[in-house]
């Protein structure tokens, strides 16, 4: 196993192969990009203690090592103590587009692209940004906004207090779900199996393609609802406002519900549809518009 110490701005190339990459930052900013080429790290701001940095059989691992009888002993004040001037780091990583990623800042932001093969990432206060990832991806933060533009495969998308943006996804199944905060998706995947989502307090804006085939049921308890499909009819009732029906063969389902504030699903017209990188097509095309 090689370890690293980087206690100083500076540029690190890993031989070997990397498989997975593993961060854990306390504070900062998380930059990471599936590209071609040689394992990279660019640390462009590091705290006092350092970041140790091991390659180990396939794994990359970067993280803020801190002692858990510190953080213990000083509960919560530690961070205001002694943890942000010393655990912070403005980090940029480069891997192979197949290589996993799993991502954790705990104040901060994290950036994620061009992983083919799937990526985890885990903001507790701070902002999400991913560009062309496949496979299985999982976002989640409490604080902070999630923005996920050109996603395919399996996504799922979380947080407590924040907007969530989803554009130009060809993600077979999505789900968001936000406690506070609006959540807005812009599918241009026709055959999409499986569309949910929910928030508590904001409004859900959803476009699927005039080809799509899903069987459609769209409601809030607090706020209009709204469609631009003719085949979806209103069947709201006393304390919920509620619409439902069938896009083309119904194969795949949208459900979208909002506790306080509206519903809107917009046409999005026909064009050629093009997977994103671990994104899988499985069905025949179809449906209306409106």
């Amino acid at each position: 196993m090689a370890t690293w110490i980087i206690d100083t701005p500076q540029r690190l190339s890993v031989p070997g192969e990397v498989a997975q990459l593993d961060v854990w930052l306390a504070n900062g900013k998380l930059r990471v990009v599936g590209t071609d080429g040689p394992p990279r790290i660019e640390v462009k701001k590091v705290g006092r203690r350092g970041l140790t940095v091991t390659h180990d059989e396939g794994v990359l691992s970067v993280r803020h090592e801190i002692r858990k009888g510190w953080r213990h002993w000083a509960g919560p004040f530690w961070w205001f103590l002694v943890g942000r001037r010393n655990f912070t780091a403005d980090v940029s990583i480069a891997i192979p587009s197949t290589a996993t990623g799993s991502l954790t800042v705990i104040s901060g932001s994290a950036v994620a692209s061009g992983l083919r093969r799937g990526a985890t990432v885990d903001v507790t206060s701070g902002s999400i940004t991913l560009m062309g990832l496949g496979g299985t991806v999982r976002a989640k933060t409490v604080s902070g906004s999630i923005e996920a533009l050109g996603i395919g495969g399996d996504l799922g998308l979380e947080t407590v207090s924040g907007e969530i943006s989803l554009a130009d996804s060809s993600a077979d199944r999505v789900f968001a779900r936000t406690i506070s905060g609006s959540v807005t998706c812009d599918l241009d995947n026709p055959f999409a199996r499986d569309v949910r989502l929910n928030t508590t307090s904001g409004a859900i804006t959803v476009r699927v393609p005039e080809d799509a085939d899903l069987t459609v049921n769209i409601s809030a308890t607090s706020g209009r609802v709204t469609s631009a499909f003719p085949q979806i009819h209103a069947n709201s009732r006393p304390g919920l406002h509620a619409a439902s029906g069938r896009i083309g063969s119904g194969s795949g389902t949208l459900h979208a519900y909002a506790v306080s504030g509206s519903v809107s699903l917009l046409a999005r017209p026909v064009d050629d549809f093009s997977p994103a990188p671990g994104a899988e097509a499985s069905g025949p095309d179809g449906g209306e518009d409106r």
